[in-house]
């Protein structure tokens, strides 16, 4: 997934197979500037199924990530960055037959939605260690959460507008 913010500063995207998400300053359009990175699992997290045997982006496989004690499961996919740029919210689901394909665990034990706390100051990502929706625990089963909608918008849609008081004319 790709996002940008709604001040047109940052550029947000989830790498769902390599596991990572990352956010670039875009205020100059042709030298845009990696200043926020975080890795939350995915195919080439320590212990996985892919062993990584050269890259020269990343010295080493990034660890196994936990929130509230829980393994994260498969990697960041859909994001959702809140109007004031302070929290991107992630799931793990791509596509049922895709999850199924890369991250059997995820039909299993379901996929999950955490936070990113974000600085839209200076730029940085990091985990927030206090927010966990694990959709393995819903009553009808583990779940696959696809992508998650505000209900009064979020900085990628134009549906906040009809409740600043802008009616859209189209």
């Amino acid at each position: 997934d790709i996002l940008i913010s709604l001040d047109d500063r940052y550029l947000y995207f989830s790498n769902w197979l390599h596991g990572d998400i990352r956010q670039y300053d875009i205020t100059d359009r042709r030298n845009p500037k990696l200043v926020g990175q975080v890795f939350l699992g995915g195919s080439v997290c320590k212990g996985g199924s892919v062993k990584v045997t050269s890259d020269p982006e990343l010295k080493s496989q990034p660890d196994p990530v936990y929130v509230k004690g829980q393994r994260l499961r498969g990697g960041p996919q859909m994001i959702q960055l809140s109007l004031d740029g302070k929290r991107l919210y992630v799931t793990t689901s791509l596509f049922a037959k895709w999850d199924d394909q890369f991250y059997p665990e995820l039909a299993k034990e379901g996929c999950q939605m955490y936070i990113l706390d974000v600085n839209n100051v200076t730029g940085g990502l990091s985990l927030n260690p206090n927010f966990l929706v694990d959709f393995g625990k819903e009553p009808q089963g583990p779940m696959l959460a696809h992508e998650v909608r505000y209900p009064g918008g979020d900085c990628s849609s134009d549906i906040w507008l009809a409740h600043t008081g802008v009616k859209n004319k189209m």
